[in-house]
């Protein structure tokens, strides 16, 4: 299988880096293509073509959307043979719906606290710290503006991997998402929003049961 490893906001494939080790070590092939998430021209088309021209010709493959990547993986389901659509702590799209109305079409409660302690509870120090060191990448607004252009979901088997400790997705509150928009029980997994660099391995054990 192919794993293509699809990022969320003002991220890139950094993200992923302690994941693919994992999951090439079982064997499997991984693409985490870098979306043009600076780019003020790029929309959510440009970036389901990026993961297109990323995968190429290949096949088998097995699709993870972390959270704003929940509006392109399905669009680039609906250009590839994807055999899965696993999403992770992801937002779920409504036909018609652009990113920005989301929030409020989905009830998402209003959270105080600090957004880097929302993002980052439970990643190891050294890990955050090099995140820091990193920088945030800028997000441009340009994605969210246009309405998600799919009339139905794209007709792909699809899982939907919960944290259960998400301070910034509240459980609770992605659980009734989940239900009311896929119809489907998410499976969890004790982390915050950020599983890849909180927890790889255990990532990567629950991303492979699904095969």
């Amino acid at each position: 299988m192919t794993f293509v490893l699809i990022h969320g906001a003002a991220s890139d494939s950094w993200y992923w880096h302690l994941l693919v080790p994992e999951l090439e070590a079982r064997g499997h092939e991984v693409i985490a293509p870098d979306l043009p998430s600076d780019d003020d021209s790029a929309g959510l088309d440009e970036y389901a073509d990026a993961v297109v021209e990323a995968v190429g010709d290949r096949t088998d493959l097995v699709l993870v959307a972390q959270s704003l990547a929940g509006f392109t993986a399905p669009l680039v389901c609906d250009r590839l043979p994807v055999k899965l659509l696993i999403m992770l702590a992801a937002m779920i799209p409504s036909p018609g719906e652009a990113p920005s109305d989301w929030w409020a079409n989905t009830g998402y409660p209003e959270i105080d606290g600090d957004l880097l302690e929302k993002f980052f509870h439970d990643v190891p120090a050294d890990v955050r710290a090099a995140a820091m060191a990193r920088g945030e990448r800028d997000q441009s607004g340009t994605p969210m503006i246009k309405p998600w252009p799919l009339a139905a979901w794209p007709d792909v088997p699809t899982k939907f991997l919960l944290c259960s400790e998400d301070r910034f997705f509240p459980a609770d509150y992605l659980r009734r998402v989940v239900k009311d928009r896929l119809g489907i029980v998410p499976d969890e997994m004790p982390s915050g929003h950020l599983p890849a660099l909180a927890h790889p391995k255990l990532l990567a054990d629950h991303l492979e049961s699904y095969l």
